[in-house]
């Protein structure tokens, strides 16, 4: 799968561009494709629907719901697209194992620490198996070593999943790993 770090100072457009890539904002001009599929040509319920089975979003803030358990956030993009099975269960308890935290499944975000905050939150984006992974800032509140870690599990588990990963990051060191480093200026995307 392929991996690429955008980089750019504030203001550049980063934001924008992963708003376009996620599907929340149309492009002003030009196109964008997803699995053969332009998503702005969709329904709104259809496009709904796209995004929530083909982008995993990774944000800086988890965003987790504090009144659900771990398991519970991870389960939300099945619950969104109507109800989860009991298959849909175990593959949240597998996602969990896979970032580290299957013995915190029952946990509520509070009793968790801002890494494993975040593991749940990469967790809950590959629940819907989805072909990108949008990662806003996803080491940005984390101390050194817990960034890594999340690194570390962001390359391992995209690659594992076969999704396409493309990271907005001001973290030399996030970006440095990326096999493809591009950077935002003034609105347009240009090679590093």
């Amino acid at each position: 799968a392929e991996a690429l770090a955008v980089v750019g100072p504030s203001g550049s457009g980063k934001s924008t561009l992963l708003n376009i890539l996620g599907t929340l904002d149309p492009p002003s001009g030009g196109s964008f494709r997803l699995d053969g599929v332009d998503p702005f040509a969709l329904s709104p319920s259809d496009l709904a629907r796209f995004r929530s089975t083909r982008i995993g979003f990774i944000f800086q803030d988890h965003h987790l719901l504090p009144q659900l358990t771990a398991l519970e956030n991870v389960l939300i993009p099945k619950l969104a697209l109507g109800r989860a099975t009991a298959s849909d269960a175990e593959r949240a308890k597998g996602l969990l194992q896979q970032v580290g935290l299957e013995g915190r499944a029952t946990h509520l975000p509070a009793e968790l620490s801002g890494g494993e905050r975040q593991r749940v939150a990469i967790a809950r984006s590959l629940m819907n198996g989805p072909s990108l992974l949008l990662c806003d800032e996803p080491t940005g509140n984390l101390d050194a070593r817990t960034a890594d870690a999340i690194g570390d599990l962001l390359f391992r588990l995209a690659a594992a999943s076969n999704a396409v990963m493309i990271a907005v990051t001001h973290s030399r060191e996030l970006a440095g790993r990326f096999p493809r480093v591009m950077r935002m200026r003034e609105g347009e995307l240009v090679n590093e």
